[in-house]
């Protein structure tokens, strides 16, 4: 990528705002004061943003990396001669897990699992299984016939044929379907902050109960950038996947 290229990248802008943001708002003190006159003190002070968005990025790095793992696990599974008849009942499970409200799911895993980071990951996990599964099924299924049977052809075993022809080939459609998965775990993962976990969510419940609207906007605005940037980079890593004059994934049209 060229200098100038680089310079004009919107992911470059976010970012570097996001960044300034996160390191810098204790010095956006005095126009929080200015613009919020009753609020004391004027910038969240529990904690450091940046303590919090790590925090926060950790929640969401762990739910995503199993979602992940599990809806592209399932998804071979099911695709596969010995898993079609479970194909039913593994989507339903998946559209359970998402429809179910993350709030709910929390309220349940508490006694279990405890205050603080493991019961928000379950939720998390849950809320993002739904979109890599029906991503990574349409990806895999998607691959063309004539394919699967050249590949067969030349004698390559199962394993192989989806190690060297399906995964790399459904990749692109996969991916789009992780990029919704993290994006949404991104803004779900603020409602750890009721059960004990540190993320970017802390200041804006903090804010809404002690009334004070500059936290909840420092939060929110960090949280949106962090959604937005996390989306870019994931909408660059699909265009180097995709092959020259593919369509753009499903859930990649969905999301623009």
């Amino acid at each position: 990528m060229s200098a100038r290229r680089l310079v004009a990248s919107p992911a470059l802008w976010v970012g570097a705002l996001f960044v300034a943001l996160l390191l810098g708002m204790p010095q956006l003190a005095p126009v929080f004061a200015w613009a919020f006159p009753g609020a004391r003190p004027p910038v969240f002070d529990r904690g450091s943003f940046a303590e919090l968005f790590l925090s926060h990025a950790g929640l969401v790095l762990a739910a995503s990396l199993a979602a992940s793992l599990a809806g592209v696990g399932l998804a071979v599974f099911v695709t596969r001669p010995a898993g079609r008849d479970f194909r039913a009942l593994v989507d339903t499970l998946a559209t359970v897990g998402q429809t179910f409200p993350p709030a709910a799911v929390l309220a349940l895993a508490v006694p279990a699992l405890g205050f603080g980071p493991r019961p928000t990951i379950a939720a998390l996990f849950l809320y993002g299984i739904l979109p890599v599964l029906e991503n990574a099924v349409a990806g895999l299924e998607g691959v063309p016939a004539a394919v699967r049977d050249a590949a067969e052809g030349m004698g390559l075993s199962p394993w192989q044929r989806l190690r060297d022809i399906e995964l790399p080939l459904a990749a692109p459609v996969i991916l789009a379907g992780i990029r919704v998965s993290v994006t949404i775990a991104i803004g779900t993962a603020t409602i750890g902050s009721t059960v004990g976990a540190l993320t970017l969510g802390t200041p804006i419940f903090d804010g809404l109960a002690a009334n004070k609207i500059p936290f909840v906007i420092q939060g929110a605005v960090l949280v949106a950038l962090f959604a937005i940037l996390t989306d870019m980079l994931f909408a660059r890593l699909e265009l180097r996947l995709r092959p020259p004059g593919a369509a753009a994934p499903t859930a990649d049209r969905e999301t623009h």
